[in-house]
């Protein structure tokens, strides 16, 4: 995936044994918002993993009305004041989604995880799940551990992606890694303006393989939308079929 000055055409259309997935911190839509939308409208996802969405309890509609804008479906529910969520493109068949909570401090802020059960038709389901892992080092782990045990109840292939507030060489970072395959590429996520560190990545199951798309991305866009760039992978899941 490549950062440019502007857009390509629409590319063919996707394989039918392909599901892409983006995961993105938007920074809860404080920064500019229209080229937040053209982004994400050009990596056309069918699972968008967030991280820091408005989190406040009335804050539900500014979520949808951005789903809206940015074709996608979101499917609302209890977030229990957290920032996390996922939106899924019509491709998909949503089963089951909802919130979880994960283990945090007294008094810290709340975080918690975006869960779908999503099926591509002629394919049997899997799980997408969206998570944002704390700043604090030692709470990290127990935050991931509980993040794949709440996967794991499903018994279904697992696509995790988010903000791990972590880079490759931390224990946590290693942890998921070895619990499922690491597919999204090597290459900074942070800041947007400066990329500099990779804190944001996507995992899969064994049976899933994953590339990174040949998009074109805005970089004016890319840098006025929030502070994390996005990451995007083309999960293949044709050991799936049905």
């Amino acid at each position: 995936m490549s950062f440019e000055a502007s857009l390509e055409a629409p590319g063919p259309a996707r394989d039918p044994h392909v599901i892409r997935v983006a995961s993105y911190n938007v920074r809860a839509l404080k920064d500019d918002r229209a080229a937040l939308v053209e982004v994400i409208r050009a990596i056309a996802p069918d699972v968008l993993l967030l991280q820091e969405v408005p989190r406040h309890p009335v804050s539900g509609h500014r979520i949808a009305t951005f789903a809206d804008d940015v074709g996608l479906t979101w499917f609302g529910g209890r977030r229990y004041r957290m920032s996390t969520t996922l939106m899924t493109s019509l491709r998909l068949d949503v089963l089951d989604a909802c919130h979880g909570r994960l283990p945090v401090r007294r008094f810290d802020e709340p975080r918690g995880f975006g869960m779908a059960t999503v099926r591509l038709p002629g394919h049997r389901p899997l799980v997408a799940a969206s998570a944002h892992l704390s700043l604090r080092g030692t709470d990290r782990l127990p935050e991931a551990k509980a993040l794949l045990g709440a996967a794991a109840t499903r018994g279904l292939p697992v696509v995790l992606g988010g903000d791990l507030n972590e880079e490759p060489a931390g224990k946590t970072w290693r942890y998921l890694a070895r619990g499922l395959r690491e597919v999204s590429a090597d290459g900074p996520t942070y800041s947007a303006q400066q990329p500099h560190k990779r804190i944001d990545g996507i995992f899969a199951s064994a049976e899933l393989a994953g590339t990174t798309p040949d998009l074109v991305l805005p970089t004016a866009q890319l840098a006025a939308a929030t502070d994390h760039l996005p990451v995007v992978v083309d999960v293949d899941v044709s050991a799936l079929s049905e």
